[in-house]
């Protein structure tokens, strides 16, 4: 941090406090818990420095990603970032004063409005800080509307996300359990029929679940909502131009990393939890919400119509303590689908599903390997290896590739499973490479 004081500054501040020196107010602290001097190398000219980046940066080995696992690669067109870096746009600070914030309050109130036409939903806040947390508030807000403290979640949902869920419910007398999948890779909707009863506060379903595939939707939303439970839907936002959208299977609550919208991977942040509810559900949402109101002359004016955080209700009433928005990545992905527009949007989606199928049948091809195909999947799936994943992943980046997830870190029975995702930024030359490639492996 640049502190503009002086030396003489520096001495009438300790004066003002009554000591002598930085050490003498330091006195209290233990010596070894002290940070060190710092011994720093010499100072470099502008162009120096810039040439010693360069040369740091001339390190580095790009490979062809085709890793997914809850972070997508996907193109940005240019617009986004020149859009999103504007002047008007460089700070995401909360917008508390509305008369002075009516552009971000504005962009924000976009971003809403394409994220319910995208979800088919009634409301949504205005994001998140990244999908497990607004997963984690959506299955909060089912405890306190349904008054009930059991909650189902998917054996195929994100680990990341399951570890999320815990920490969020560990001391609020939640109790979590797991509905159990079949060896097909999706849930088994009969065992999660006699799972559900009059205590279950919601179903946490996730299609396409962790290991890619599209689950029966229709079919668990039905059976949860027999018993008066509640339906939380995490699925992935971008398969939403193409895929069955949470509304159209009832879903009470639908959430999504919104990373995979105009967002770039950025290695691995910030993202952008998005969450929606029916209008019904509209005050139990955590966070901040943007609306439409008239000034006093009439004019059209943007506020915050929902402001259910403690730094603005009293903390026991508040829905939440800890969220907060993430409006530079909302804003790109509200420019992002504007761009692209719904016909645009079916596009992407319809080169993932393309470039996906395409790359499952290149690598059936190889001897030894076998796309796991027993349910649908958008542009993720589930590859059985002759050896370990991770040997796989090794001899891969040898050439240049990085060749998925590797299953046997989450689950000791997959260790011989790679989770392999193409989107659309793999080209039918990357696709034969990778398969190419794996030829080598044995």
């Amino acid at each position: 941090m640049f502190t503009p004081h002086t030396t003489q500054d520096k001495k009438e501040m300790l004066a003002k406090i009554g000591v002598q020196n930085v050490q003498e107010l330091l006195a209290q602290i233990p010596q070894e818990f002290l940070y060190p001097a710092l011994d720093l190398p010499q100072a470099l000219s502008e162009a120096e420095l810039t040439a010693h980046v360069h040369d740091l940066a001339a390190k580095n080995k790009p490979l062809k990603n085709f890793i997914g696992a809850g972070a997508y690669e996907h193109f940005v067109p240019a617009a986004v970032s020149a859009l999103s870096s504007r002047g008007e746009f460089l700070t995401a600070y909360t917008p508390y004063q509305a008369e002075a914030s009516q552009g971000t309050l504005q962009t924000i109130y976009e971003f809403q409005s394409s994220i319910c036409a995208l979800f088919n939903m009634d409301a949504t806040t205005a994001s998140h800080y990244d999908g497990a947390t607004a997963l984690a508030e959506a299955v909060l807000a089912c405890t306190r509307i349904t008054g009930r403290k059991e909650v189902i979640i998917s054996a195929l949902l994100h680990p990341h996300y399951k570890e999320v869920l815990t920490t969020y419910t560990r001391h609020a007398g939640i109790t979590l359990t797991e509905a159990k999948p079949t060896a097909q890779g999706t849930l088994d909707v009969s065992a999660l029929k006699a799972q559900i009863s009059a205590d279950t506060a919601c179903v946490v379903l996730a299609t396409p679940n962790f290991l890619g595939y599209l689950e029966q939707a229709d079919e668990i939303s039905k059976a949860v909502h027999e018993k008066g439970g509640l339906l939380v839907s995490l699925v992935n936002a971008l398969a939403l131009g193409i895929l069955q959208t949470p509304a159209e299977y009832d879903a009470d609550f639908a959430v999504a990393e919104g990373q995979v919208l105009g967002n770039k991977l950025n290695f691995g942040g910030p993202f952008l939890g998005i969450l929606t509810a029916k209008k019904q559900y509209l005050r139990q949402l955590p966070g901040r919400m943007v609306g439409i109101a008239k000034d006093k002359d009439g004019n059209r004016s943007f506020v915050l119509t929902l402001q259910a955080r403690e730094q603005h209700i009293r903390r026991e009433k508040a829905a939440s303590n800890i969220c907060s928005n993430e409006a530079i990545c909302a804003l790109n992905a509200v420019i992002y689908l504007t761009l692209l527009g719904p016909q645009g949007l079916k596009e992407v989606c319809a080169l993932n599903v393309e470039r996906a199928h395409q790359l499952a049948d290149l690598i059936d091809g190889v001897k030894g390997f076998e796309v796991l195909r027993e349910a649908p999947f958008f542009n993720e799936f589930v590859v059985k290896c002759p050896v370990k994943a991770s040997a796989v992943i090794e001899k891969l980046a040898q050439q240049g590739i990085a060749a998925g997830y590797d299953l046997g870190q989450t689950c000791k029975q997959m260790e011989n499973c790679l989770l392999v995702c193409a989107t659309e930024v793999r080209t039918p030359n990357d696709l034969t490479a990778y398969a190419e490639a794996l030829k080598g492996v044995l």
